[in-house]
């Protein structure tokens, strides 16, 4: 069933491989908590490329990595031959001769993608502007953890249509729940992913937040500006101005909604600071999944 050599998009990936995925890190998550060992990479080795700073993508693979019983290794842009001109081509080759996995997280989508083709192991998108889909994952194990089922959920995403947005949309209607997003106009996601999402779920995208959370089931809000929009930051306040889930916010969706952001959270622009509080416990649930989830996605691509 899941028979993928990289896990670069949920687009990429049926319904029923995403299934296999969140059960597996549910199970992983369960020996994690018990202490159990569960070592199923034994030796293996995952070079980590970061060309964007991270918190929780670093620790979350690291910890995994040897949870696992594998080894991780950092391999900064600024310490490799790649940062001085070496192409993707022979850095991709090198690496397979050394590494059993690659995990990238850096700006062009198109830069993973290019890594994967000339690597002859499996490649994992940890972060492009175009997509973030190791934080879906954990987001969708949360929502399942949480309210027991995706299908027939509404998510209401209110934000930037950034990379996190594009993976949502992807993994959610992949998982059949309903999506919502409010985004300014301007901000929208990927215009293709929007029209596949309309053919194939039930999906609005709206510049009006009331009317995207109305009985919605989750919240869900991001960053107003991503790492590489430093010099955007103004001009975004501006523009994403009202676009915080608030009381007002809440209050429109669903009795009991779930809240998540995906962190770091600027409390006070896209999320108040008492919403972010009574629904800390979920949030952090979801930032601890990110290990859970990226150690299913290494199983199942490293471990065949």
């Amino acid at each position: 069933m899941f028979d993928k050599k990289d896990f670069l998009l949920l687009m990429d990936y049926s319904p029923e491989e995403i299934a296999a995925l969140l059960e597996l890190a549910g199970e992983l998550k369960a020996k994690k908590r018990a202490r159990a060992p569960h070592a199923l990479l034994p030796g293996k080795t995952l070079g980590m490329i970061f060309e964007k700073s991270s918190t929780r993508t670093r620790v979350s693979f690291e910890v995994g990595m040897a949870d696992l019983g594998g080894h991780a290794l950092l391999l900064s842009p600024h310490d490799m031959q790649l940062g001085r001109g070496e192409s993707i081509e022979d850095t991709a080759r090198v690496l397979s001769r050394y590494l059993d996995g690659i995990m990238i997280r850096t700006f062009e989508q198109e830069k993973a993608e290019k890594l994967a083709k000339w690597s002859s192991i499996p490649v994992i998108n940890g972060l492009t502007d175009y997509a973030h889909p190791c934080q879906i994952v954990a987001d969708l194990l949360t929502i399942k953890e949480h309210r027991g089922r995706l299908a027939g959920l509404t998510l209401c995403y209110v934000g930037d249509g950034f990379n996190v947005a594009n993976s949502l949309i992807a993994g959610c209607v992949k998982m059949g729940m309903r999506v919502r997003m409010a985004c300014p106009s301007g901000y929208f996601p990927d215009p293709d992913l929007m029209a596949w999402a309309a053919r194939e779920g039930d999906f609005l995208c709206t510049p009006d937040v009331l009317a995207a959370a109305a009985g919605a089931d989750v919240l869900y809000t991001d960053v107003w500006a991503s790492m590489g929009q430093d010099d955007e930051v103004e001009a975004r306040r501006r523009a994403f101005a009202g676009y915080q889930i608030d009381q007002s916010v809440v209050a429109t969706a669903a009795p009991g909604c779930m809240v998540l952001h995906d962190l770091p959270a600027h409390k006070g622009e896209e999320i108040d600071f008492d919403v972010f509080e009574a629904h800390a416990d979920e949030i952090f649930d979801q930032a601890e999944n990110r290990l859970h989830a990226q150690k299913a996605i290494l199983v199942k691509l490293m471990g065949k």
